[in-house]
């Protein structure tokens, strides 16, 4: 990517939503339980619609796609896939995982944090759908991977892009 200074503001991601914090009682459970057998349950992805119907962003999502990983390499797209029908918008894998680089939450500091994503992800242009994206993932603590996949899908034909993850990390263990 190597991207350099202030991102404009036609490729930064729209305000985004967050279903829960890692770990708390009811939701923070049920993803950190997921997690660890490798499949969200559908209580996640009704919650999840549910969360989306009451922000109800505008423009509203026309597709979703989410945040790819090689470590787990199901776990999101499965989630993803499962919200879309859901919502009865279209999933797009749009998103790639160019190569394995430590965990976010490895990285002593933003700046360690961005320059450990970049180069990491890759948009293919040719598959991107042109209107509005809800862009999921499962954690998120520095926001730095939404950041750059917003960039990518962006800068490659998207429209504006709306962030889902599952549970924020910030300020815990994990």
């Amino acid at each position: 990517m190597q991207v350099k200074g202030k991102i404009k503001p036609e490729h930064q991601a729209q305000p985004g939503k967050v279903l829960c914090m890692w770990g708390d009682a009811g939701w923070g459970a049920l993803v950190r339980k997921g997690k660890h057998d490798g499949q969200f349950s559908d209580d996640l992805v009704a919650a999840s619609v549910e969360l989306i119907q009451k922000w109800a962003p505008q423009p509203h999502p026309e597709w979703v796609t989410c945040v790819p990983s090689l470590r787990h390499p199901k776990l999101v797209p499965s989630f993803a896939m499962r919200l879309a029908k859901a919502l009865g918008l279209p999933f797009h894998v749009v998103l790639e995982k160019t190569d394995n680089r430590p965990a976010q939450k490895t990285m002593a500091n933003s700046h360690k944090q961005a320059a450990n994503l970049d180069g990491s992800l890759a948009a293919n242009a040719d598959e991107m759908p042109t209107g509005p994206v809800l862009l999921v993932d499962n954690m998120v603590d520095s926001k730095w991977t939404l950041t750059v996949a917003a960039y990518l899908l962006t800068s490659n034909g998207s429209g504006p892009v709306y962030p889902l993850a599952l549970a924020s990390t910030a300020n815990s263990d994990e």
